[in-house]
C-alpha cells in the first residue's frame, strides 16, 4: 500500500525530503521544543537557494506528530484548482487566513523564514550571517496568534552548491518578475538546478521559545527582531561547531 497514495503532493514531499535527510545525514537537536500541545511560530535561516534544513524538519514533525507545519504561501496559489489543492495537502496557508487559526487552535505550528531570497541567492562572500533586514511582519503575525517563536538553525545549509554571484542583486538589476533573485550556482556534476547537492552533513539546532511581549512601536518591534535574529544565529554557530 503506497503511503498518501490519494495525495500526491504530500506523498512527494515526505519521500523527496525523508531521501534528503538520509543523503545529507540529518542531524537535530532540541526537538522537543517542537514536542509540546503549544502551537509555535518556528523561525529559520533560509539556506542557498532553499531552506533544506527547514524542510527537512517539516518531515521530522510529520513523523512524530502526523502533519506539516504551517508555511505561509502566496495568494497566487489559491488562484486555481492545482495550486489549492497543493496548498492543502501540505498545509500551507495564505496570510491571515481562518484555517492557519484553526491551525494554533489545534496546536499545529507555523513555520516562517524572514530571510527570504535576501539571505538565499546572496554572495559566496556572504555566508551564515543571519540578514532579515526590517522585515517584522513575522513578530506582528506571532503577536496577533499569540504564539512563542522558535529560533532554528543549521550546519552547511550554505554549502549545497557554489554559487558565483549575488542573486538578490542581480535579480533586481534584470527586473526579474516576482522579486525572484539570478540564481547561478554549481553542484558536484555541473550547473543548478540539474545537478544533486553537494553530500554536506547537516546537523540542526533549535532553540528554546521566545515570547513575543507586547511590542507595539517601531523601537520595540525592532529590539525584539534583533533578538530574534540573534536567536537564530546563535543556533546556526552551535550547529556548525559540532
Amino acid at each position: 500500500m503506497i503511503e498518501h497514495a490519494n495525495q500526491p503532493f504530500l506523498a512527494a514531499w515526505l519521500t523527496t525530503w525523508r531521501a534528503l535527510q538520509r543523503y545529507h545525514r540529518y542531524e537535530v537537536e532540541g526537538l522537543d521544543h517542537l514536542l509540546g500541545d503549544r502551537a509555535v511560530m518556528i523561525a529559520g535561516y533560509h539556506g542557498r537557494p532553499l531552506a533544506w534544513d527547514l524542510c527537512m524538519l517539516t518531515v521530522e514533525l510529520h513523523k512524530r506528530r502526523g502533519w506539516l507545519p504551517h508555511g505561509i504561501a502566496h495568494t497566487v496559489f489559491e488562484s486555481n484548482g492545482f495550486g489549492r489543492r497543493m496548498l492543502d495537502e501540505l498545509g500551507m496557508v495564505t496570510g491571515d487566513s481562518p484555517e492557519l487559526y484553526a491551525a494554533i487552535e489545534r496546536g499545529e505550528h507555523i513555520l516562517v523564514a524572514p530571510g527570504g531570497t535576501r539571505e538565499c541567492a546572496r554572495s559566496f562572500r556572504v555566508r551564515y550571517r543571519v540578514d532579515w533586514g526590517r522585515r517584522t511582519g513575522y513578530l506582528r503575525l506571532a503577536r496577533q496568534l499569540g504564539i512563542p517563536i522558535v529560533p532554528v538553525g543549521a550546519s552547511c545549509v550554505d554549502d549545497f552548491y557554489v554559487n558565483l554571484v549575488d542573486g538578490h542583486s542581480w535579480g533586481k538589476r534584470l527586473r526579474i518578475p516576482g522579486r525572484l533573485p539570478a540564481w547561478l550556482a554549481f553542484g558536484p556534476t555541473g550547473p543548478w538546478p540539474f545537478t544533486p547537492t553537494f553530500p554536506v552533513k547537516v546537523r540542526q539546532v533549535i532553540g528554546a521559545p521566545l515570547d513575543v511581549g507586547h511590542a507595539n512601536d517601531g523601537a520595540d518591534m525592532q529590539k525584539l527582531h534583533l533578538h530574534v535574529q540573534r536567536a537564530v544565529q546563535d543556533c546556526i554557530d552551535r550547529a556548525r561547531r559540532c
